[in-house]
């Protein structure tokens, strides 16, 4: 299953040309003089491809491309830029880029001084006294490195409730307002899979870990229909603008999809999204349901169940099997047991849907493994593709275990350039030869869809990329790159952002690649990810991303 999709092709420009059924049909598009990397094992480069009807129907040379011509076909002379496919993102979460984009951005504070300025101005900008939200802060970039207090937020915004989520989306931070809204006090109790952190004298400092968010969010009022359906078009539209095509969302709920439905009818979603539905109330419903596919013009896929199995390294929530290295009394949150996993997957198996279970530390994705095997010996499924979300922290021993239950580690490499400056104080030096460990995974067999986990990490697909390839941060450090023998080569990078991300949603047939039949999604760059130097790969932007054959972002 996995060494097809994973085998090294040469890199030459194909000698004779890839055609579609739909030959004697003149194309609507033919894009020629391009370096087109097609992630296509049986004709890995091209100079040209042809589309008609939304699908690639010829792949080949520019000169038999301009054969092809019809009187209405439309042509793109790409000027030997370089095309790669559509970039799918395999693990990001749309509606919470759509609440991003319109809250306080506090990614890249390099202090809580940083943070609470930022505040302070959306405030004054907003007055009232509704709720003010925020998302991005990160204390470990802080010089102190310690969650904040919820006294120095009330000295800048004290009349008004204010709540701001961590990078991770694993933890938030509310002022003092916030938690009278919610009524918590020193006498609310912690709930299974959550924290609130607290004081010496065991008031609550403000912040809420993992589950125990769900005690302040409860409280905050969310968007109207109109603004919410708004708001994904602009996330959308800040998608393409960077090449993708398509994204695997993580923890949808059946409110949102319904409304992902609705703009996909109306022709208003330029995305392919392939929704991973919440573990929730409504999940049995859905599951009566059943899995689609392909829906609305292939625009949505709902087969896949999104668990949430422990917290995030950064807020010392992921599982680990020892205590963290500076914090001995905590092993982090396991925030489903096995069991539920277990039962959740069995329900899956018998309805044909994929289940994908966020885990980071070690001992949660030991949980995950343990439970998919008992879930595959009970309802034995040839085909299930189950992932485990991150995989950042594995024991070495589970390493082999992936490729055992063919199970996917759905991974995303710029989070390993986001925490080397600090996983190593939480983990110790020990634990770290199973961390963000791509080329021991990649050894065993089994393939890696990439994403990036946005809005945790940014939009931006060539960190990505460039996090695969060098190990490195946006400075090229550290030289040589960070724990570099688990580095990807460029050709696996590229399909892991690609055909790797479309096998992981049963789409490989349909999307990944610049293939005949499949569905003419590309984007033009302005500098080839191929061949560009290291220190120069986060230059690279999009020219032009095409949904279907049609422009859906070109660079103005």
């Amino acid at each position: 299953m996995f060494v097809a999709i994973r085998s090294a092709a040469a890199v030459v420009v194909v000698a004779c040309a890839l055609v579609s059924p739909l030959r004697a049909q003149a194309p609507d598009l033919i894009v020629t003089n391009a370096k087109v990397h097609t992630v296509d094992e049986k004709a890995p480069s091209a100079e040209a491809f042809a589309v008609t009807k939304g699908r690639i129907t010829f792949v080949g040379t520019t000169a038999a491309a301009i054969k092809l011509k019809g009187a209405a076909t439309k042509m793109v002379d790409a000027k030997g830029q370089a095309i790669i496919p559509g970039i799918i993102d395999a693990h990001a979460h749309l509606s919470s880029l759509a609440s991003a984009l319109k809250v306080v951005d506090l990614t890249g504070a390099k202090s809580l001084d940083e943070v609470l300025q930022r505040v302070a101005a959306r405030s004054k900008a907003t007055p009232g006294t509704g709720w003010l939200q925020g998302h991005g802060w990160d204390q470990n970039t802080w010089p102190e490195k310690i969650f904040p207090n919820k006294s120095a937020l009330d000295a800048v915004v004290g009349d008004r409730p204010v709540v701001l989520g961590r990078v991770d989306g694993h933890a938030l931070f509310a002022n003092s307002r916030a938690l009278a809204a919610a009524g918590i006090t020193a006498a609310t109790k912690d709930v299974a899979g959550g924290r609130i952190e607290r004081d010496a004298k065991g008031e609550p400092t403000g912040v809420f870990v993992d589950n125990a968010m769900g005690l302040v969010y409860r409280v905050v009022p969310g968007p109207s229909p109109e603004e919410f359906r708004a708001s994904i078009k602009d996330a959308i539209a800040n998608a393409n603008s960077w090449g993708l095509t398509g994204v695997h969302d993580a923890g949808v709920s059946a409110g949102e999809i319904a409304v992902y439905e609705s703009m996909a009818k109306a022709g208003e979603y330029n995305l392919r999204n392939y929704i991973m539905i919440a573990n929730g109330a409504k999940l049995d419903s859905m599951l009566k349901i059943g899995p689609r596919s392909d829906l609305h013009d292939g625009h949505l896929w709902v087969r896949a169940i999104k668990v949430l199995g422990d917290g995030a390294m950064g807020s010392r929530g992921a599982a680990l099997l020892e205590p963290y290295s500076d914090d001995a009394k905590n092993r982090g949150l396991l925030i489903v047991s096995e069991d539920q996993i277990k039962a959740v997957a069995v329900k899956a198996l018998k309805a044909g849907f994929q289940v994908n279970t966020h885990e980071i530390g070690d001992r949660g994705n030991r949980t995950a493994l343990d439970a998919y095997e008992k879930a595959f010996a009970e309802v034995p499924t040839t085909d299930h593709r189950f992932r485990i979300e991150h995989a950042q922290i594995l024991d070495p021993a589970d390493i082999p275990r992936f490729a055992m239950l063919k199970v996917l580690p759905s991974m995303q490499s710029s989070h390993q350039t986001s925490d080397m400056n600090w996983v190593g104080n939480r983990l110790g030096e020990q634990r770290l030869a199973g961390a963000y460990a791509w080329r021991s995974l990649l050894k065993t067999g089994v393939i890696i869809p990439n994403g990036t986990d946005f809005p945790v990490e940014q939009v931006n697909p060539f960190i990505t990329f460039h996090s695969a390839v060098t190990r490195q941060d946006a400075k090229n450090l550290p030289a040589g790159g960070w724990r570099a023998q688990e580095k990807m080569t460029r050709e696996e990078a590229l399909k892991s952002m690609t055909i790797w991300a479309a096998y992981a949603g049963f789409q490989e047939k349909d999307l990944g690649s610049i293939s005949v039949g499949k569905r003419a999604d590309f984007v033009i760059l302005d500098q080839d990810l191929m061949t560009a130097p290291n220190e120069k790969l986060l230059d690279t932007r999009v020219v032009a991303t095409y949904l279907g054959g049609r422009v859906v972002y070109e660079k103005k």
